[in-house]
């Protein structure tokens, strides 16, 4: 489905992705394990359309992303949640959920009930200040509102209890069993690695 090939990315005189390879088979995880500073998110958000690349290639189904603009790449069904959540707190959760439908112009209704019921605490807190764990679910189901057939995930466990972690990764399981592919980065390496069907270091 993806396929990255010798990418190189710069930050002004800093390489920030030195010649890095790899391959995302449709329906399965990947995960990227990787030192702090290692280039993993600028990797992510180099697929995203949100960097440019030096040189190299990043093929999804045969057609090259590089140059594309990110909204194109979200058309394409690839989307990315972002470390840190980044939520919209002045929102409510329909309100940032809706966001992620801002490319499409067909009713929301099937795949926000989706949503609820993947997150059933986003439903209970619809009006309510949401804490980190419930802000992180905020944020993938955001994502999912745009329909993806790849989801990117950084750091998704960044900040959160273990029991809130355990129940990210079951939800991560779910969706990818429900047809969507995942590139996930994350700093739990043991658990990335026990949820993924194939390891890049």
């Amino acid at each position: 489905m993806l396929k990255v090939q010798e990418l190189q990315v710069n930050y002004g005189g800093i390489r920030a992705v030195k010649n890095i390879s790899f391959e995302v088979p449709d329906g399965s995880i990947v995960t990227l394990v990787g030192a702090n500073g290692a280039g993993k998110s600028t990797t992510l958000r180099t697929i995203a359309g949100q960097v440019k690349a030096q040189a190299g290639s990043i093929t999804y189904n045969g057609e090259e992303l590089l140059g594309k603009p990110s909204d194109e790449i979200v058309k394409r069904g690839i989307t990315l949640v972002p470390e840190g959540r980044r939520v919209f707190p002045d929102m409510t959760v329909l309100e940032n959920m809706k966001i992620g439908a801002y490319l499409r112009h067909d009713k929301l209704d099937d795949d926000i009930e989706w949503c609820y019921e993947l997150f059933p605490r986003l439903k209970e807190r619809h009006w309510q200040t949401l804490s980190g764990g419930e802000q992180q679910m905020l944020a993938v189901a955001r994502a999912l509102m745009s329909r993806p057939k790849l989801m990117m995930m950084d750091e998704p466990s960044l900040g959160l209890a273990p029991l809130i972690v355990r129940d990210i990764f079951q939800i991560i399981r779910e969706i990818n069993k429900q047809g969507v592919t995942i590139l996930l980065i994350e700093q739990n390496a043991n658990m990335a690695l026990h949820t993924a069907d194939r390891g890049y270091v």
